[in-house]
């Protein structure tokens, strides 16, 4: 679990296939390498992986073929900038809102301006999402938790304060760039509570 709070902004090392899926090497200068074990789960651009391997300041992770469908995972380069969040540990501040690394599609960004120091940026979800997308509530892009501003059909927009603009990935979309979007868990569970079809 995680709460969409960027804790560094990690280096894509390396991108191999193995075997028809990939592994995702990561430099995390950033983050406290030492108190990460294998094993661990990582968020990386909002998807949860899993510590394979690690080298000095860098670590592995494998990258299914769902994965690679589901995310923009599959689609980096060495050199890309990932978001990094390690997973929670019991104490630890809950300063975003609960997010899970399962991405539940690609969004687009489909224009941004820029609004007094901030950034405000619209996007695009797959419309049998859109019910799931509120104005006030939380939102997961990249790995960063972001509340929503106004929401229209399958289009909604957020604020991108300088501080995020500056620290996460998100300072480096364009019109056209597509992203992972995690809707909020809690309303993906009460629209499960409240179907009465499906076991």
């Amino acid at each position: 679990m995680f709460t969409g709070i960027i804790v560094a902004k990690g280096q894509v090392a390396s991108v191999v296939e193995r075997g028809g899926d990939l592994e995702l090497g990561v430099d995390a200068a950033g983050l406290d390498t030492g108190r990460i074990a294998i094993g661990d789960s990582i968020c990386v651009q909002g998807a949860c992986l899993t510590v394979t391997r690690k080298q000095g300041v860098r670590f592995f992770a494998d990258v299914s073929r769902e994965t690679m469908a589901k995310t923009t995972l599959g689609k980096l380069s060495v050199g890309a900038h990932v978001n990094l969040e390690p997973s929670l540990r019991a104490g630890d501040a809950l300063g975003g809102h609960l997010v899970s690394g399962h991405v539940d599609a690609l969004g687009t960004l489909r224009r941004m301006a820029e609004d007094a120091r901030s950034w405000r940026m619209e996007f695009e979800l797959p419309a049998d999402l859109s019910r799931f997308v509120a104005a006030k509530g939380s939102i997961c892009i990249n790995g960063v938790s972001l509340t929503v501003n106004h929401v229209a059909g399958s289009h909604f927009d957020v604020n991108i304060i300088p501080h995020t603009f500056a620290v996460t990935t998100l300072g480096e979309l364009g019109p056209g760039d597509e992203v992972n979007i995690e809707i909020d868990v809690v309303a993906r569970y009460l629209e499960r509570l409240m179907t009465k079809t499906g076991t």
